[in-house]
């Protein structure tokens, strides 16, 4: 992160760029259909009889149907109208045969127009709607967890590639049970509503597995039974479009040691207070979830887990982000080196920093899960400060 600072000024300036160039395409498509009246005007001002400048008249209601208020496509319609008018009368032809179908065919265009902003308005209320309830049904299945979960701190952050879109697949839970805090961060393949469904199958299981099941390998293999059923439920259907990578991980009370089963998962990140970083990767790779290939039993690794480590869980939302060149972003080296004081600042610090990799052109979803083994004396309510890296001298 410190060391692309040149790169993350030049792509916040190409932001600016884009942003910039977006407000003036806006204004000018607002000014089009008084350009087009007032070009109207001129043009047949200014050429022979046998030239028209209709085309520019009908066009200027047509193209303010999708892009302005109701009040404002009719005010464009009639200003058309009232052009063609005062033109034709100052020729004194107003009611040749001509000039009257001239006037018919600009009135007809403006209804026109006037009934496709009806429809557009219509569409987009729709869409809005649509948004809201698939929304609402993400935030239902997929609530954000406490700050504080059997004694760890914890965050957690579903980034949507696109800003008014909250619909996919990505999902994260945190319970508390007897064995400890179990954590499951999965990505279910697909978009929209469908994956909703599939989420809350998945998250529904793990919620029930994490209190029932003595071990972590037990709360896969019930995920594995969930989707079995589902897959029964419908048919024999592939549901999820084939599988589901999770992987979970369990902390037992104060035991200082995290157990972690890999379903064909992004590899979890273990952040140490003096900016060590390890990579958890399974010691035997398992499939993913829901592949319907047969059965194997999980294999559960275990790491130790320090007072004031961070635990980081991410689907590959995060480490198949890719910047202009194609190069995909390594969460492992960009936060090697770093400190962060809680998981809220690690959290806000990594997507910060993705969208500087991606120039905020991100292409999919990502979820993000952050637990910390509090240190001795360490308080509950984190201050936001400064990210440090060793070497930076507080700088």
């Amino acid at each position: 992160m410190h060391r692309a600072g040149e790169q993350q000024v030049g792509k916040r300036e190409k932001r600016r760029g884009t942003r910039g160039g977006g407000v003036r395409t806006r204004r000018f498509v607002r000014l089009l259909p008084t350009l087009m009246i007032v070009g109207g005007v001129v043009f047949d001002g200014f050429t022979p009889p046998e030239f028209t400048a209709i085309p520019l008249f009908t066009a200027a209601p047509l193209i303010a149907a999708p892009f302005f208020s109701l009040a404002s496509t009719v005010r464009t319609g009639v200003a058309a109208l009232l052009a063609v008018v005062v033109l034709r009368l100052s020729s004194g032809g107003l009611l040749q045969v001509v000039p009257s179908i001239e006037l018919l065919t600009v009135l007809t265009v403006s209804v026109l127009a006037v009934v496709i902003n009806g429809v557009v308005r219509r569409s987009n209320e729709q869409l809005a709607s649509a948004r809201v309830i698939a929304e609402t049904a993400m935030r239902a299945v997929l609530p954000t967890p406490s700050d504080r979960i059997g004694g760890l701190h914890v965050a957690a952050r579903y980034e949507a590639a696109q800003a008014d879109e909250f619909v996919g697949g990505d999902l994260f839970s945190v319970t508390d049970s007897p064995q400890g805090v179990r954590l499951v961060v999965g990505d279910v393949r697909g978009k929209g509503l469908d994956a909703v469904e599939a989420v809350a199958v998945v998250i529904g299981a793990f919620r029930e597995a994490a209190e029932q099941e003595e071990t972590l390998e037990g709360v896969a293999l019930r995920l594995e039974r969930a989707l079995a059923r589902e897959s029964d439920r419908r048919g024999g259907l592939d549901a999820f479009e084939g599988f589901i990578t999770a992987v979970l991980a369990e902390v037992p009370p104060g035991a200082g040691r995290v157990r972690i089963v890999n379903r064909g998962h992004p590899e979890p990140l273990l952040l140490h207070t003096d900016g060590g970083l390890e990579v958890l990767g399974p010691s035997v790779p398992a499939l993913p979830l829901g592949m319907d290939l047969g059965v194997w039993p999980d294999r559960a690794d275990e790491w130790d887990l320090p007072a004031g480590a961070t635990l980081l869980l991410y689907t590959d939302g995060l480490s198949e982000a890719r910047n202009a060149a194609g190069v995909f972003y390594d969460p492992a080296e960009r936060l090697r080196g770093r400190i962060f004081p809680g998981p809220e600042e690690l959290l806000s610090a990594l997507t910060d920093d993705v969208r500087l990799h991606t120039g905020g052109e991100s292409t999919d979803d990502m979820a993000l899960l952050a637990v910390v083994r509090p240190a001795e004396g360490q308080p509950d309510r984190r201050r936001t400060v400064k990210i440090v890296g060793l070497g930076d001298g507080g700088g």
